[in-house]
């Protein structure tokens, strides 16, 4: 029997009152006299090859707090484990996603801390959805969706990241594409249309494929792939990684992850199930390569080129530093020295964090010796701020494949996870002239919001055609990627977010003032970006928005600052 919201009545709902209706344009969410019935959704679960799902928020098996409903205590031993949340329909990395916030200031969450005395509400988990395992569940979903004019959202878009809240919505239905596993490797992948002298050794990954199962994959066959760089590997491969641009730590040697895939299959707001790539349905394939997730439709597969697995060589340095004016030194002097670091091939990742700096550089097919000589200038730079009171651990070591060292940067956050913290970021992307030029203003910066760099442009990226996708083109004059961010505590009021945000909205206004004509990365950025269609897509947007209204002419797929969400309320379920 099917009754909506049955796995929540442990807990309250929240009210859901003031949503809009479908009508004049507006899109249909829970608790309005638009949304299907009970016996709409029974026809649509026979439709599909599994049980409609029903997302709860991550911390509901803790409600009632004193009698829960659920295994608690695994909540709160996984709570910062990015894979297990991925696996949970409802879970978001961030739990800030998770919540709503009314203007009246009134907040509906469902906190892990239960001792805060707030009731388990359901905030902007959506409500129910399709657990999609094949194209054909997506369909029925999709044209579901589109028969009811519903409010959708899904956790196609990007796996366990997603900072711009994109895949949730209060009221929502989703579809789930987590158990689209499939991995398959082709020595000899032929694009469909293709000429019959262009193969490539390529692995196709489903939906739902994580990075750290297609690493596993990969390496058993020998080869390497250009794929995201996180402590535990959950971000999706099969989404919006690829779709906001996808930057590696294989970047500066091979590319962006829209670089390296050669074929793609997505459903469309039409229903249609195309295979596309440069031979068929063009268009499409570019915009999907870097015009963001969540628009265009709902990607099933995706085809990336693989490379022969590389020894390569780590650079690590860890420091502990007194004072601020000590920091900025070490940030500007790093900043400075990218642009030579990027050009002998390496990438990297440095972290700022309080009186600590740590950064990781690694450099694929390079001896000991030439890795040495080439950090050479970064080493003497570090060492000669010793005497202000900086102390220093510097290493350099040899891996036999770049597996091996991924596997080696995972164990080193093993114990810290990433996921589970309130946070809101924003990104840059920087040039070689402003490194060259601008790095101690953008020290200044960086030390303020204790950021991070990531050195994962440059080299190949800044080889390929601006125009060869439909990224942003200031991704190849990119050096480096530049992130700020902030955090708030559990239960913290919707004044003090606020606060944070306001925080947030000061270095997006510096950094914006340093680099007017950069831009940022769709991925990693906030609601608040400044002309957000410039700083996500450049001089690409008139071009990606004919290309979803050509294939969304339903406009079905709305996601926040994504192409074409200008038609759209606030809330992105009424068009203006």
């Amino acid at each position: 029997m099917l009754v909506i919201f049955f796995t929540l009545s442990f807990f309250a709902l929240g009210s859901f009152a003031g949503a809009p209706s479908n009508s004049s344009g507006c899109l249909c969410t829970y608790e309005n006299p638009c949304w299907p019935t009970p016996d709409q959704f029974a026809e649509l679960e026979s439709q599909v090859s599994q049980p409609l799902i029903y997302p709860v928020p991550t911390a509901s098996a803790c409600y009632p707090a004193n009698d829960p409903s659920g295994n608690c205590t695994q909540v709160m031993e996984r709570w910062t484990d990015g894979n297990w949340r991925s696996s949970i329909p409802g879970s978001m990395a961030e739990p800030n996603f998770e919540s709503f916030v009314f203007k009246n200031g009134t907040i509906s969450a469902c906190y892990l801390n239960t001792s805060l005395g707030a009731p388990c509400e359901q905030g902007s988990v959506p409500v129910i959805g399709v657990d999609a395992r094949t194209p054909q569940d997506i369909q029925a979903a999709v044209n579901f969706a589109l028969r009811y004019s519903l409010k959708l959202v899904g956790h196609w878009r990007i796996i366990r990241h997603d900072y711009l809240g994109r895949s949730t919505g209060r009221g929502a239905f989703v579809v789930w594409t987590h158990k689209m596993k499939n991995i398959t490797y082709d020595a000899e992948f032929a694009p469909e249309g293709a000429p019959a002298n262009e193969t490539y050794q390529a692995m196709t990954v489903g939906s739902g494929v994580q990075w750290h199962e297609a690493y596993d994959v990969a390496n058993q066959n020998g080869r390497m792939m250009v794929g995201a760089q996180d402590p535990d590997g959950s971000v999706g491969a099969g989404g919006g990684w690829f779709q906001g641009g996808g930057h590696s730590s294989l970047s500066p040697s091979y590319g962006l992850g829209v670089d390296n895939v050669v074929q793609l299959t997505v459903v469309t707001s039409t229903g249609a199930h195309l295979t596309v790539n440069n031979y068929q349905y063009p268009d499409l394939f570019w915009a999907l390569r870097g015009g963001g997730g969540g628009t265009y439709g709902i990607v099933t597969s995706v085809t990336y080129r693989t490379y022969q697995q590389l020894p390569v060589v780590l650079y690590f340095m860890q420091a502990n530093v007194t004072n601020t004016t000590v920091m900025k030194e070490l940030i500007g002097g790093m900043l400075r020295l990218q642009p030579n670091l990027t050009d002998d091939g390496w990438s990297g990742y440095g972290f700022f964090v309080n009186t600590s700096a740590t950064f990781i550089g690694m450099n694929p097919g390079i001896s000991t010796a030439a890795a040495n000589a080439s950090t050479q200038p970064l080493t003497d730079y570090w060492l000669s701020l010793e005497s202000k009171g900086i102390s220093l651990e510097i290493e350099i070591s040899p891996f036999d494949t770049w597996y091996a060292w991924h596997t080696w940067f995972q164990q080193l956050f093993s114990t810290t996870g990433e996921d589970g913290t309130n946070m809101m970021v924003t990104s840059r992307l920087l040039s070689r002239d402003i490194l060259t030029n601008q790095y101690a203003d953008v020290a200044e910066i960086l030390s303020d919001c204790q950021g991070e760099v990531n050195m994962v442009a440059g080299g190949k990226v800044a080889q390929i055609s601006p125009d060869s996708a439909g990224l942003n083109p200031a991704w190849r004059n990119a050096i480096v990627e530049t992130v700020c961010g902030v955090f708030w505590a559990e239960g913290a009021t919707a004044e003090e977010i606020s606060g944070q945000i306001d925080q947030l909205k000061v270095w997006i206004k510096d950094m914006y003032a340093l680099t007017p004509q950069a831009g940022a990365y769709f991925n990693e950025a906030s609601l608040f970006e400044i002309d957000w269609q410039y700083t996500f897509f450049g001089s690409h947007y008139g071009k990606l928005k004919e290309i979803k209204d050509k294939y969304d002419p339903y406009r079905l797929f709305v996601v926040a600052e994504g192409v074409g969400s200008e038609e759209w309320n606030e809330e992105l379920t009424c068009r203006w």
